[in-house]
């Protein structure tokens, strides 16, 4: 049982709906390093702006360095109750001026008179962003380089980058939710075209096999047009099997009536010798009507075969042996030999060995009921880039007049005997469909041929 394939419409919306997601993802994350990049910009300058009004209160006093922290430097850094502040004022000798001492300065990242900088650290247990300025002091009681550290808990900063980061996603929550409806209407205006196909076949009379006429895009024209080219083939096929059966109860009709008519006078004759006569008129009706629904199956699975068959590697000496076992006990009561010449070597081609041993049988038997009187010849030959079968008799042949019309259904060369006028036409089936030619010649030694010519495999015209 196979399996139900999801919607069209909701598969192309999850896989539409997963590459948004990936989408908002990588806008998220890139918002939040955008964030806390931005709030880090924002307050490092108020870092370097705190610690450079601390260096502008720096001066000398009685013949030292000396320095008044201004409030104003951490108002703007204290706009959180847990936010902390943490300051620190170095002199030239390496000593505190004031602030904390265990704030230090690491001497891979600063040395005095360096240009500002601004980088991370923990102190006091949490987790700080440190600003360092270098102030030069030049007075003649005391001279060189100071350093200014103020560090700042990241609180503030954090909570900045969270809001950011919030409003970036909710916009693009937003814009995706907007792009997933604007896809979701995209899509089923997109999928119009199938639903019109689906409406056209829905709508047809079960037999209308006509091409069908809705208009499509490129994309689905393709479609269109193998639904076309089954319904094609679907209706050649629906007219074969129907003329075939019209043709088969027209072909079958008249034996059977003629058989039930042998029956109804072989129920009231009383005579012996007459019974015995319409006993035998019995016997051969119904081997006609055997033999006649006998070929009218196998020209249906010649049909059949032609269409879904592949092709495969085929010995046509081994092929015809088939045949023949099949064919000649038909007449062994009667005196014909047959004579093969097949040749030591296989000679292989391309196609369907059963629908082929048909075909043969179908010869072999035409010529043994309709025309050997003492002799069949059969003989295969591999010549150039070709196969030759041919298949001949010593009977009166086919009038040349009738060879185009020998291959037809149910055309019989002569009115006489009781053949169904399907065995030439079951064999030129079987040539057409095999890519050979089906011919017919009249030897001067009054031998009847027929031949199937095919086309050799590249093995064997190598």
């Amino acid at each position: 049982m196979v399996s139900k394939m999801p919607s069209l419409f909701w598969r192309l919306t999850t896989a539409i709906s997963l590459v948004l997601l990936l989408g908002a993802g990588t806008l998220a994350y890139a918002a939040y390093n955008y964030a806390h990049t931005a709030a880090d910009d924002a307050y490092d300058r108020l870092l370097l702006g705190a610690a450079s009004q601390i260096g502008e209160t720096i001066r000398v006093e009685d013949e030292a360095i000396t320095t008044d922290i201004p409030v104003s430097a951490f108002e703007t850094l204290s706009v959180s109750r847990r936010e902390r502040v943490y300051y620190r004022v170095i002199g030239p000798d390496g000593a505190s001026l004031t602030g904390y001492d265990g704030l230090q300065v690491p001497r891979a990242l600063w040395k005095q008179g360096s240009s500002p900088q601004v980088w991370d650290a923990t102190f006091a247990g949490y987790p700080v962003r440190v600003a360092a300025l270098s102030h030069y002091v030049s007075d003649p009681a005391a001279t060189g380089w100071t350093t200014i550290l103020v560090a700042q808990t990241r609180d503030a900063r954090n909570a900045l980058a969270r809001e950011l980061t919030l409003r970036a996603m909710l916009l693009v929550g937003i814009m995706s939710a907007i792009a997933l409806v604007g896809v979701m209407l995209a899509t089923r205006y997109a999928l119009r075209p199938l639903h019109r196909i689906e409406e056209a076949l829905g709508s047809r009379d079960p037999n209308d096999l006509t091409p069908l006429d809705v208009q499509a895009p490129i994309e689905i024209e393709g479609l269109t047009q193998s639904i076309n080219h089954f319904m094609e083939r679907l209706s050649e096929r629906m007219d074969s099997l129907q003329r075939m059966i019209a043709d088969a109860a027209h072909q079958i009709r008249t034996p059977i009536t003629a058989l039930t008519a042998q029956v109804e006078l072989l129920k009231r004759e009383t005579v012996p010798a007459k019974r015995k006569h319409h006993l035998a008129r019995v016997v051969a009706r119904t081997s006609q009507i055997g033999r006649l629904v006998s070929q009218l199956l196998s020209h249906a699975m010649v049909s059949h075969r032609a269409q879904s068959i592949t092709a495969a590697r085929i010995d046509l000496a081994e092929l015809l042996n088939q045949a023949v076992a099949d064919a000649i006990p038909a007449a062994m009561d009667r005196d014909i030999s047959v004579e093969m010449n097949v040749g030591a070597a296989p000679i292989f081609i391309e196609g369907d060995s059963v629908s082929l041993r048909e075909a043969t049988r179908n010869i072999i038997e035409n010529a043994v009921h309709h025309g050997a009187r003492t002799k069949i010849t059969i003989a295969i030959e591999a010549k150039d880039s070709q196969v030759v079968l041919e298949i001949g008799d010593d009977g009166p042949g086919i009038p040349a007049a009738q060879w185009p019309e020998v291959t037809k259904r149910f055309f019989r060369a002569s009115s006489e005997g009781i053949g169904s006028g399907l065995g030439l036409a079951i064999a030129a089936d079987v040539a057409k469909s095999h890519g050979a030619l089906l011919e017919f010649a009249q030897e001067e030694n009054y031998m009847f041929l027929v031949r199937m010519i095919f086309p050799a495999t590249e093995r064997d015209a190598s």
